[in-house]
């Protein structure tokens, strides 16, 4: 009898263990890491090849209407050289479950842009992203001179007037959120907003015409 206790005893505790949520670290090391391999990829094996292999099922793209990157991506043939970007900096939510990143990136015709990618953690705790946008510009934007990576506070008094207006996945924590607006004409806004304690600070604010 005390034998069959033990193994129920130790059943149920594998069985909790299992259900348990994992638990990251708010790590913006491990988003540049997926950032750089997200690039490298595209260089390696192709550009729309790249952005398959790492989209979440959920994943959003702008063509410039709004689209399930996965559906628009499917089959679509790589161009014959990809465009290179390189993160600049960026912002992970206290939970170490959601980031943003933003830089600049390049085409093969020497034209210039910025983009912004919004990343999610898997159930393995591998990163996925989710959104994904940018714009095309007539110079760069302007850049740390070092790769620079933020993390969200969770401590602070409680927030009256609750987190802003989010977009698809917030963390559960709303250390970070971010929105994506798309005006009929294909214009859109989107923002990242970091929790710092006391309030909430815009840290990326993009916004593309119509027609971009």
């Amino acid at each position: 009898m005390k034998a069959r206790w033990t193994l129920l005893i130790a059943g149920a505790a594998a069985l909790v263990a299992a259900k348990a949520p994992l638990r990251f670290q708010p790590d913006p090391s491990s988003v540049i890491a997926a950032e750089i391999a997200f690039n490298r990829l595209a260089q390696d094996k192709g550009q729309w090849t790249a952005f398959r292999a790492t989209a979440a099922p959920d994943a959003v793209m702008f063509v410039p209407q709004r689209v399930l990157a996965q559906d628009w991506l499917k089959k679509r043939a790589d161009p014959p050289a990809s465009v290179r970007w390189s993160p600049a900096i960026v912002y992970v939510a206290c939970g170490g479950d959601l980031a943003a990143s933003t830089g600049n990136w390049t085409r093969p015709d020497g034209s210039v842009g910025y983009f912004t990618t919004i990343w999610r953690r898997d159930k393995k705790g591998g990163w996925q992203w989710i959104l994904d946008h940018g714009d095309r510009l007539s110079a760069p934007r302007a850049v740390p001179e070092f790769l620079t990576g933020k993390v969200a506070t969770c401590k602070g008094a409680p927030r009256p007037d609750g987190p802003p207006a989010r977009g698809v996945a917030p963390p559960p924590d709303d250390s970070l959120v971010w929105t994506a607006d798309v005006a009929a004409d294909n214009s859109r806004h989107v923002t990242v907003k970091m929790w710092t304690g006391a309030a909430y600070e815009t840290v990326i604010d993009d916004r593309v015409e119509a027609g971009s």
